[in-house]
């Protein structure tokens, strides 16, 4: 969540060869022409470095794992804590890790800042409501809202999907799921928006979102135990009412990072997934096709394969060494931060064949966009079903949609976890809701 600085435009994001026998120099990292293309530094990290040590833009000193074998071991070992406690810097107080604001809104005791065994307790008490049976229960909503959303701007000829569009939908689908009431959710869209659209520059904004959200969720706890109903919010009171010892401040923080992780990844894969099908054209064709003739099969592995591509997460969040380890021929000491990059690990071509080319038939797609271990993606299933839903819902309604401005104009948000786009300016033949 950095603010890059601005790129030079005469550096290549890539270094040339060196010159004389001397050591090859890195590329240029979270620039802004990093952020529009980081593939290819990626590329070149994973082979001359790759458990690479930088300074990130906020000064804070990290290792980054770019190769998928020691991504998959990185993110399984529990020697590398999700606990900011054990970064040997305090960088956390300071808020140069995690999320903006967290710590002074008392959000800090959520699934991505805590280790086995709270964690294992934790998880267990909100898996039951990403269970497929669940998800698949909300499928009728999720088509209701893609379909609502669609027909405010398919009147026009023209939108911008990543706000009329990409971002609304998992935003309203998580509240509901949280029970947040319809006549509050937009406020919640509002915070969110805060979110995105400052989340690579001033963190202060960020953090004034974090404590209106902290401070609402606070509230609807309080009047829920009142009124309980078949949301997760009502479960979560449910669990820490019978027994299972989920504290006023755990059942807040839980509902704040479901939502907080729950709809900023699903605006990237949806965001990103289009882009993408916009870059190859054959591909998108094929899914339309197959949409066309009642196909699913083609729609469910290309969610995997646009996961893989170009996914929404592009880092997975903080880890800290809690002792001495050799990761990737690197001895990472006790204390020091690591990152661990997924989508560098998910173009290797150690792991994935033409990794760089889209298949959106891919088979043995073990791709890492959603994690893997005991944090792997709670809400995994849910971000699918509105993946699918989306893409699918959109390449039927509007056939011919199409970027409205030449790809080098299109801007990503500058950041350190997301990968995202600002906007994603589309035209279309306008048809009558």
């Amino acid at each position: 969540m950095h603010e890059p600085t601005p790129a030079d435009p005469a550096a290549p994001a890539v270094p040339a060869a060196p010159e004389d026998g001397a050591p090859p120099q890195g590329p240029t990292l979270f620039d802004w022409e990093f952020a529009t293309d980081p593939y290819p530094a990626y590329a070149w990290l994973r082979e001359h470095s790759p458990v690479h040590r930088t300074k990130l833009p906020s000064g804070v000193e990290a290792w980054l794992v770019t190769r998928y074998a020691d991504a998959r071991q990185a993110l399984a070992d529990q020697r590398l804590s999700k606990n900011p406690a054990h970064h040997a810097e305090p960088a956390h107080a300071k808020g140069k890790t995690g999320i903006p604001g967290e710590r002074k809104a008392e959000l800090m005791t959520h699934l991505l800042n805590i280790d086995p065994p709270d964690h294992t307790r934790l998880r267990r008490l909100v898996s039951k409501a990403f269970t497929p049976r669940r998800v698949a229960e909300f499928t009728p909503r999720v088509q209701e809202l893609t379909d609502h959303l669609i027909a405010q701007f398919e009147g026009r000829g023209e939108a911008d999907l990543i706000h009329e569009f990409a971002f609304p939908l998992p935003i309203y689908a998580i509240c509901e799921m949280l029970g947040v009431p319809r006549e509050d959710q937009d406020d919640f869209r509002d915070w969110a928006g805060m979110m995105i659209r400052h989340g690579g520059g001033p963190r202060g904004g960020v953090a004034r979102s974090v404590k209106q959200m902290r401070t609402y969720l606070g509230e609807l706890i309080h009047r829920k135990r009142d009124d309980l109903g078949n949301d997760l919010i009502s479960d979560l009171i449910r669990a820490s009412d019978h027994g299972d010892h989920l504290t006023e401040a755990e059942a807040t923080a839980m509902a704040f990072i479901l939502l907080f992780a729950g709809f900023e990844t699903t605006v990237n894969l949806i965001g990103n997934g289009v882009h993408s099908l916009f870059m190859n054209p054959d591909q998108r064709t094929r899914l339309q096709d197959s949409l066309a003739a009642g196909e699913s099969a083609l729609l469910e592995t290309g969610i995997e394969e646009l996961l893989r591509y170009d996914g929404p997460v592009e880092l997975a969040t903080w880890r800290f060494a809690t002792e001495p380890l050799a990761l990737g021929g690197q001895e990472v000491a006790a204390g020091d931060p690591v990152l661990v990059v997924l989508a560098a690990a998910d173009r290797d071509p150690e792991r994935f064949a033409d990794p760089d080319t889209l298949d959106l038939s891919r088979g043995d797609n073990q791709h890492l966009g959603y994690g893997h271990g005991i944090h792997y993606c709670l809400g995994a299933p849910l971000a699918r079903l509105e993946g699918q839903t989306a893409l699918a819902t959109l390449l039927t309604r509007l056939p011919d949609l199409e970027l409205a401005v030449p790809p080098n104009e299109l801007r990503w948000r500058g950041g350190l976890i997301m990968r995202g786009l600002r906007t994603l300016p589309v035209k279309f033949t306008a048809r009558n809701p």
